[in-house]
């Protein structure tokens, strides 16, 4: 039997939005993502054992309005033309799925999307490597270090999802998230 406190599934989803207030911007970026009709509770990175990754088109079809929804959220807004902003959340998870594994998040300036997705994606395997007890060099480039923590075995999956935009010409406010999204 399932506890009803601990997340079953999960589901990965970003959105921009762009509007003259920056909080308009941030609520059409979550209608770009989906969950705009959620009252969205930040959580903290750690991802459930035996917790399943369902797809965006599933995982939205199982979200009401008004639900209280927990979520790993990274977001990133600026009213700054042509300014790069950037919103990520990296998964990693564990070979044995009675081990819990780990989200990360980030969001910043000036990243491209492929150097954020790799960031996300290190943070969450780095942080599971950690607990995990696999030895490596964190000097290392991620690419090395993403060998070495596959070859384990212990580590089985990692995945990133990323939202990145250019600051809006007429300097209107632009509002990137990206979001793991728990389902219980």
């Amino acid at each position: 039997m399932s506890d009803p406190q601990v997340p079953q599934e999960a589901f990965f989803t970003k959105g921009v939005g762009v509007h003259q207030n920056r909080l308009q911007s941030f609520e059409l970026a979550l209608r770009e993502a989906g969950i705009e009709v959620c009252n969205l509770v930040r959580v903290s990175s750690i991802f459930p054992p035996r917790c399943k990754v369902i797809s965006k088109r599933r995982g939205l079809a199982k979200i009401q309005p008004g639900q209280i929804t927990y979520v790993v959220l990274a977001e990133a807004s600026t009213n700054e033309p042509a300014r790069l902003v950037g919103a990520g959340v990296g998964l990693a998870v564990p070979a044995n799925g009675d081990q819990y594994g780990y989200i990360s998040e980030h969001h910043g300036y000036g990243m491209s999307k492929p150097h954020l997705s790799d960031l996300v994606e290190d943070m969450a395997a780095t942080m599971l490597a950690t607990t995990l007890g696999i030895e490596f060099n964190p000097e290392t480039a991620y690419d090395e270090r993403k060998e070495i923590y596959h070859m384990s075995g212990k580590i089985v999956r990692t995945r990133a999802c990323v939202q990145t935009a250019r600051g809006n010409k007429d300097g209107l406010w632009t509002t990137v998230v990206a979001t793991a999204v728990f389902l219980f």
